[in-house]
């Protein structure tokens, strides 16, 4: 392979000149040279090694280009950041590192490349181009990061139990790249997550969702979720899915395992959308089966409640693993507490009243929580599989004929609180809240159309029969 190919952009050459100005070696190191093997696409992020300061090449670079772009220093690390046109370039001085047990963040000192090649976290993240004039394009692999790369294995350059105890993050990183790349994580290597895997609780929660996002947008979600649960890791990062794990029996009578289901409701999301919420959703919209689970003689094992129970437990993760707890944890909440509703609507007839509430409980997440339901039937029986997905047909139909004839999504009722307080000169009470009601329901059950006049009238009506007196 030419690997000069991968340094056409005018930036290599000019940070190669800015190297000889200040009479160091540097290199592009890690995901922008593994990208360009794998065919990956062209890399936004580019990781330059100085063998010398970072800082001064990231502020030479700068000085060379027309439009003097602003350096972002991080002393603290050692770093320094520029942008160039829609590229991030971060700069860092070589260095080896030493790790305490209670942190993962290292004691640095000036290293050569090869000290810094063997603090990677993977041997296909070690590879580096040279960026040198006389040496310009060829590649350093001191740990057979190509062959990996080419038998799509995950593999530590140095012994892994130290890789991974040193930095526990790496145990997700291996995971995560396993999973968006579709590698194998070499045995001694997984042997080694697992023995360390409670060294992930120095890990901050901040660090593992940002690797269990990218698990998550990943093609096959499944994969990287099978490993963190095989490995432990699961354990101590989402409990609440492996509490699912498993199938009990009594009396000859068993439920599915809802861990596996899940993981394949995950997939089949995974295929529909990139919305990573709605994929959040799919990967929780069964947590309340753990706590809610009971069995009974005459029916067998039930999880009744389980998707308000779900739903508490939502806003409980969410806080604990430090996500946002705006917008996005509502929306994964309302999604998680209304799982059932549309499957509940497929398997009876479906009536323009029962579709009123679910487009007027659901609102605008009423089409991701029919995509949500769609992937919930991970039935093996064909015949069962295409009569859900029938069904599921129906009822997205009938959504959309009794929207427009209705238009109930998101609605507010056409009288007022404060057009009933005025009619009837009363302040904030009981019975206004009464009325509002009785028109909603009125609605939605189909009784009265969604207009102004007709509710009006409806006031008029339950006001009387409140013993109110207009104006």
């Amino acid at each position: 392979m030419n690997y000069k190919q991968a340094l056409q952009n005018p930036i290599f050459k000019i940070i190669s000149q800015a190297s000889k100005n200040l009479n160091l070696d540097s290199y592009v190191i890690g995901g922008f040279v593994r990208d360009f093997i794998l065919k990956r696409g062209n890399a936004k992020d580019i990781d330059v090694v100085a063998i010398g300061s970072g800082i001064a090449l990231a502020k030479e670079v700068s000085k060379l280009l027309s439009n003097k772009p602003k350096v972002q220093v991080f002393k603290t690390y050692g770093t320094a950041m520029l942008r160039y046109e829609d590229i991030e370039i971060e700069f860092v001085g070589a260095r080896k590192e030493s790790y305490n047990e209670d942190s993962r963040n290292p004691v640095v000192e000036n290293g050569t490349l090869e000290d810094d090649q063997n603090r990677r976290d993977f041997t296909i993240n070690a590879l580096a181009l040279n960026l040198s004039e006389a040496n310009f394009g060829d590649l350093l692999d001191p740990f057979k990061g190509v062959e990996d790369l080419e038998n799509k294995i995950i593999r530590t350059p140095l012994n892994p139990d130290i890789t991974y105890s040193d930095d526990p993050l790496r145990m997700m990183r291996a995971i995560r790249f396993a999973t968006q790349l579709d590698f194998k994580i070499e045995n001694q290597s997984l042997k080694a997550i697992t023995r360390n895997n409670k060294r992930i609780k120095i890990i901050t929660n901040e660090r593992i969702v940002v690797e269990l996002n990218k698990i998550l947008e990943s093609p096959i979600p499944s994969i990287g979720f099978l490993l963190l649960e095989e490995t432990g890791l699961l354990q101590y990062i989402l409990p609440e899915l492996t509490a699912l794990k498993g199938i009990d029996e009594i009396e000859g009578q068993r439920h599915k395992d809802n861990f596996y289901h899940t993981l394949e409701v995950v997939d089949n999301i995974a295929k529909h959308t990139e919305n990573v919420w709605l994929r959040w959703a799919a990967l929780l919209h069964d947590i309340g089966k753990a706590p809610t689970k009971k069995f009974s003689k005459k029916v067998g094992w039930t999880f009744h409640g389980h998707e308000f129970e779900g739903s508490k437990m939502v806003y409980h993760l969410f806080k604990r693993l430090k996500m946002p707890l705006n917008d996005k944890m509502k929306y994964v909440q309302k999604l998680v507490f209304m799982s059932s509703r549309p499957i509940v609507l497929a398997q009876d007839i479906v009536t323009d009243s029962a579709v009123r509430r679910l487009l007027f409980d659901a609102g605008d997440y009423v089409d991701d929580l029919m995509t949500l339901c769609e992937a919930d039937i991970t039935t093996k029986n064909p015949k069962k599989f295409k009569k859900y997905h029938n069904n599921f047909k129906i009822v997205r139909e009938k959504l959309v004929e009794v929207e427009e004839k209705d238009s109930v999504r998101n609605f507010q009722p056409p009288v007022s609180g404060e057009e009933i307080m005025e009619t009837f000169n009363l302040k904030p009470s009981r019975e206004v809240g009464l009325i509002k009601e009785a028109i909603k329901e009125a609605i939605l059950e189909g009784d009265i159309p969604n207009e102004h006049q007709a509710a009006f009238n409806l006031m008029l009506e339950k006001g009387k029969a409140l013993g109110l007196k207009t104006e």
